[in-house]
């Protein structure tokens, strides 16, 4: 058994034993913490300010405008640059902001349209920053690791959303909101410092593709001529619209719903992340990738947001969000790792870009459309529409994905066929 043990842990944090990629994970891990904690304080500091579930949509919809608007441009960029480079740069602008916003807080002049400027630059930060940020994490570790290290990303994200909510909830109403951004703008040092010790001769750069009209084009051409690209991507751009608005939803839930106070938020952003960490450490054990595995999970994920959404007590609510944090973990960490494992070296900014688009880039649109179903009926009902667009995208994935396999097994019989780049192909 003890033997059994072993092997499972070697497998599961397999990735860890490269030296770069430790040292990133560590500092990333610290960031994390603060990030989470900066969103729990703004979207409570926007609830304080206005008491709108809408005006709390616009502030999350404008933060991720720019996501909507600039990402494709943004893996571009990624496949253009030197990706550590460009991090240190954008996660150096990332912690100014956050100190900003605290130092406006802690003062107490702040003001809800210096809100959505700041959220609106931390977009912008996030647009170019997030593409350059998952590509980089094959240059650390290789092909063979790569899945691996996915995975654990998404585990220490979900580490972070169960420490940084409940920390944050006990200093909004202890100390204020405002500490929660200073603490967010200190934590930036810890990936900087990692990103600028690491021993760069270890990395395994992509080389840069050289600048040339239409590789925008080219990118979104060959997502969709990519079966395990295209599908995962509509399947994020559903969910991530309507079942990821959590920052709009849970604060209502906590506040109105079940009448609790920050606390209460914050347990529920923790029971979430909790869930997404065991969630997290199962699928990089397991190792499953694929559609049919992404399929299964986004049928998880509409049923764990629908036994929440209909919880009669917050502590079931608390329970059902741990299953909500493991599908949510388990349905992201398939699809990054399918589409990175599926794409070409000199496509993977322009298609990790895709990613984020579907990822955050919708809620633009979804934000302020489950802010104002719940501002019409409650914070219950904007979940649940969040639950059947992961059931709806588990069946439009299925049925997308049947489609394209007899699309190609048509293509092999003799039919004009498209010539993309292989996943092991370079520029």
């Amino acid at each position: 058994m003890r033997r059994r043990l072993s092997r499972l842990g070697r497998k599961t944090f397999s990735s860890l034993k490269v030296h770069n990629y430790r040292l990133y994970f560590t500092g990333q891990s610290i960031s994390l913490v603060g990030t989470w904690m900066q969103t729990t304080a703004q979207a409570w500091l926007v609830l304080t300010l206005t008491h709108s579930a809408i005006d709390l949509g616009y502030v999350v919809a404008l933060q991720t405008l720019p996501v909507l608007v600039f990402a494709s441009y943004g893996g571009v960029i990624a496949d253009r640059v030197d990706k550590r480079r460009l991090m240190v740069l954008l996660q150096t602008c990332m912690g100014l902001q956050a100190l900003t916003l605290g130092l406006l807080t802690v003062l107490g002049v702040v003001h809800l349209w210096e809100v959505c400027v700041l959220a609106v630059v931390l977009g912008l930060n996030n647009t170019f920053e997030n593409p350059s940020r998952q590509a980089f994490v094959r240059e650390m570790v290789g092909r063979e690791e790569l899945r691996n290290a996915v995975t654990l990303n998404s585990v220490t994200s979900n580490a972070a959303r169960a420490i940084g909510p409940a920390i944050a909830g006990i200093l909004i109403a202890t100390v204020g909101d405002g500490v929660c951004f200073l603490a967010n703008a200190a934590s930036f040092a810890a990936v900087v410092t990692s990103l600028l010790v690491m021993n760069r001769s270890a990395l395994r750069p992509t080389q840069p593709e050289p600048r040339a009209k239409g590789q925008l084009r080219e990118g979104f051409a060959y997502a969709a001529h990519t079966t395990d690209i295209a599908v995962p991507l509509v399947m994020m751009g559903l969910v991530g619209m309507l079942a990821y608005e959590f920052q709009v939803s849970l604060p209502v839930l906590a506040k109105v719903t079940f009448h609790g106070g920050s606390e209460a938020y914050g347990f529920m952003t923790s029971a979430m992340g909790l869930g997404a960490v065991a969630g997290g450490l199962l699928t990089a054990a397991r190792g499953r990738i694929g559609i049919r595995p992404m399929i299964i999970s986004a049928i998880g994920f509409g049923l764990a947001i629908g036994f929440t959404a209909l919880a009669p007590v917050l502590w079931l609510s608390y329970f059902g969000l741990l299953f909500v944090g493991w599908a949510s973990v388990s349905f992201v960490s398939i699809g990054n790792s399918t589409i990175q494992l599926s794409a070409a070296p000199n496509m993977r900014g322009r298609v990790l870009s895709l990613w984020q688009l579907g990822f955050q880039g919708t809620t633009p649109i979804g934000g302020p459309v489950i802010g104002l179903v719940i501002e019409e009926s409650d914070a219950r009902i904007g979940m649940v529409v969040g639950a059947l667009s992961c059931l709806v995208a588990a069946a439009g994935g299925a049925l997308l994905s049947r489609h394209r396999l007899a699309s190609v097994r048509l293509e092999r019989r003799g039919s004009p066929r498209i010539d993309v780049a292989g996943p092991d192909q370079t520029a």
